[in-house]
């Protein structure tokens, strides 16, 4: 049998574990540089090593792209300054020679001739015919310096870099991974790196419920180290399916700036590892700009930021704004032009452009400047959502309470909607090693998602009228947006107890409603059903489906709440920090039981975002046929006396395992797929007179305080 003809070598892929040691010994190696100083030092100096290995390997594929084509290709950087001149070969230039190429205006260079050194040349790069990378390169390296002394030991890191291979999507994924938590380590370090890095989660949040899609042009005007473009530029990516939809997606989509020299580097390389081939990220301070001249070709649909605030601008740029509306708090000027750079409504856009910002709690409350910039916002923008988050989501990097406010073009406010996101149960605040997670705003992005919103215990609406507040001359005296949560137990207090009164007797009314709309259903008749008996096993399917974890990965992991709670997040971690490697992957609507705690009420279903998340192997998963068994009506029939009596009953002592199939053997009555809708319709309706009568509790609760509260009339001071 002839042998098939060879082909071009693949070059190796990097496994996520060992591009993990490789970045990891290129760390140890720079910190025992006498020049280098904390990550602030090292993760710069990497990122720009990364990045000219990044662009060469980019520019071979352009090459060969070109060559294929019949092409000349023009390169970005010409030799002897490409990384395959000077840095890929093993054995070559290093020590002081190496040093003093990268360092020194004019050195000798790996060709042996004298010239502009590897910085001075990078930054007097100048593009041409419209071609961008150039002037991309230099402005990266405008604020580039070299802090390393030894040039053995940059050598050995250049070394290490080359490893990595840029021409590979698998090994970009991977390092954009990588890239993110080296991101959260410059926030850890010393100084005021935490300033440009914005929580994950956060960012997920708001990225998720602003939804940009393709066609539309997404702005960060503060973008730092690129947090808010990768989000959009993910979640715009998965809409692209057609060569000209990647175009639009590469070229016409993400939009940034950045102010200082240092995230503006790491934003260009991490949208490049990211996927986007160009980024238009400009380097200068987006407020130095008149504001007033800003017209239809600077607009957006969508801007994504959490701009700087607590800083002090100069007068130069205080003076591009209105002269009723300037002030040095950089968090009201970024307000202000966010403002001006959304598009205006038109034919298929109605609502126009709309934006997600990061602002300081004392933005809401502020008067004066700030008050006449809320009235602007009020006025001619719809700020139909806060979201209020609790105190140290950012911290320890700062412990200034946020908040994110929601807003579009397509008119003045009629309400706002407020939406208090609680710390998980148990916690008291946050801590690097116990962040944020993004499952915590899985309620709130349901509820934001709702066509028609609910009030809730965190979430409520205030009429604009009850904010903006004029005098007689029409003078704004107040628009105060720090409104407490009138569902909370605080808040009920300071309201008059005739109100409480009446709150709590229409609370009492769709109590009897509800009641009584269930109380002429057919299935609360007892007589009237005729269920078969059936062994859990005609509708369970025991099912394994065990991973191995990836050191690199994020991981959900879920448990069981005991006592009839069910299904939920235990935490969020990186494989590296999860002791047992051989985890099981849940599914939505599974049937989940805990080996051990089973007894005490250790079952119960997948929720939908839960889907995916791990248990270890004392965990059981059982598919449920739902065909015949709706997951709910399980879920509900397991909280009952008759289901927890056939648990207790297994293994010989109190504190004995369970085995699948053991729980195969548990008997369960299986009325028709009709009659468990309206079964588990009733439980629905139930679970709502039970929350009303928790709010009715809390009114009954605060009524006491309120009566003697609104009652004194003295001095209380």
């Amino acid at each position: 049998m002839a042998k098939k003809k060879a082909t071009k070598a693949e070059t190796p892929k990097t496994t996520a574990q060992q591009l993990g040691s490789l970045i990891k010994s290129a760390r140890d190696i720079m910190r025992k540089d006498k020049g280098l100083n904390g990550d602030l030092d090292r993760l710069p100096l990497l990122t720009w090593i990364m990045f000219l290995k990044f662009l060469d390997d980019r520019e071979k594929l352009g090459e060969a792209e070109a060559s294929i084509g019949g092409k000349k290709y023009k390169s970005a950087v010409e030799a002897p300054y490409r990384w395959r001149d000077w840095a890929a070969i093993k054995d070559g230039i290093t020590g002081d020679g190496l040093i003093a190429f990268v360092n020194q205006d004019e050195a000798v260079r790996p060709d042996g001739k004298r010239g502009p050194g590897l910085l001075a040349y990078l930054r007097s790069l100048q593009s041409t015919n419209g071609d961008r990378r150039r002037d991309v390169i230099a402005t990266v390296f405008d604020g580039v310096t070299n802090r390393m002394i030894s040039g053995y030991l940059m050598r050995d890191v250049i070394n290490l870099v080359d490893g990595i291979h840029f021409d590979s999507s698998e090994e970009i994924h991977t390092l954009a991974r990588l890239y993110e938590s080296m991101l959260r380590e410059m926030r850890d370090a010393a100084g005021d790196s935490g300033e440009f890095y914005t929580p994950r989660p956060v960012i997920q949040f708001m990225v998720a419920v602003t939804d940009p899609q393709l066609g539309e042009v997404v702005l960060d005007p503060a973008c730092g180290t690129g947090g808010f473009l990768a989000e959009a530029y993910s979640h715009l990516e998965k809409q692209a399916q057609t060569v000209q939809q990647r175009k639009v997606l590469q070229e016409k989509s993400i939009r940034g700036g950045e102010a200082k020299p240092l995230p503006y580097m790491l934003s260009q390389m991490n949208l490049l590892l990211h996927g986007l081939d160009s980024p238009a990220i400009e380097y200068g301070n987006s407020l130095a700009v008149k504001i007033t001249e800003l017209g239809p070709g600077d607009q957006v649909d969508v801007i994504l930021t959490n701009p700087p605030f607590g800083g002090e601008e100069e007068a130069g740029i205080r003076s591009n704004f209105p002269a009723d509306k300037q002030t040095s708090e950089t968090a009201l000027l970024f307000l202000q032009l966010i403002m001006r750079k959304l598009r205006r409504p038109s034919a298929g856009h109605e609502r126009g452009g709309r934006a997600a910002v990061v602002v300081p709690h004392g933005t809401l409350f502020g008067e004066g400047v700030a008050g006449r910039i809320k009235e602007e916002l009020l006025k001619e923008f719809n700020l139909h959502t806060i979201v209020r988050l609790p105190n140290g989501v950012f911290a320890p990097y700062t412990g200034i309470a946020t908040n994110l406010l929601f807003f579009d073009r397509s008119g003045p406010t009629k309400d706002i909607w407020y939406y208090q996101l609680p710390l998980p149960e148990g916690r008291r605040n946050y801590s690097k090693t116990k962040p944020l997670q993004i499952e915590e705003f899985d309620d709130c992005i349901k509820w934001f998602q709702q066509k028609r919103r609910k009030s809730t215990d965190q979430a409520w609406r205030v009429s604009v009228e009850n904010i903006l507040k004029y005098d007689d001359a029409g003078t704004l005296v107040s628009c105060n947006l720090d409104l407490r949560n009138p569902n909370s137990a605080a808040a009920l207090e300071h309201l008059p107890p005739q109100k409480l009164v009446d709150d709590i007797l229409q609370k009492e009314l769709r109590i009897a409603e509800i009641m009584q709309s269930i109380r002429v259903l057919p299935s609360l008749d007892n007589n009237a059903h005729n269920w078969s008996i059936i062994p859990l096993g005609e509708v369970l399917q025991h099912r394994k489906e065990f991973i191995e974890i990836d050191d690199l990965t994020s991981y959900k992991r879920c448990r069981v709440q005991l006592h009839a709670q069910g299904i939920v997040l235990r935490d969020n971690l990186v494989g590296a920090e999860i002791k047992t490697k051989r985890q099981q992957v849940c599914r939505v609507d599974e049937f989940l039981v805990a080996e051990i705690d089973a007894k005490v009420g250790g079952f119960g279903i997948v929720p939908r975002e839960l889907d995916e998340a791990i248990v270890s192997s004392h965990y059981f998963l059982f598919q449920i046929n739902q065909s015949k068994l709706n997951p709910r009506f399980l879920g509900y029939y397991t909280q009952t006396l008759a289901f927890r009596e056939q648990v207790e009953a297994q293994g010989s002592t109190n504190y004995a395992a369970i085995r699948p199939k053991d729980v195969l053997k548990y008997r369960i009555p299986l009325p028709t797929l009709a009659e468990q809708l309206e079964i588990i319709a009733i439980a629905e309706r139930i679970e709502e007179v039970k929350r009303i009568h928790t709010n009715v509790g809390k009114e009954l609760t605060a009524m006491i305080p309120a009566l003697l509260s609104n009652s004194a009339t003295g001095d209380m001071s």
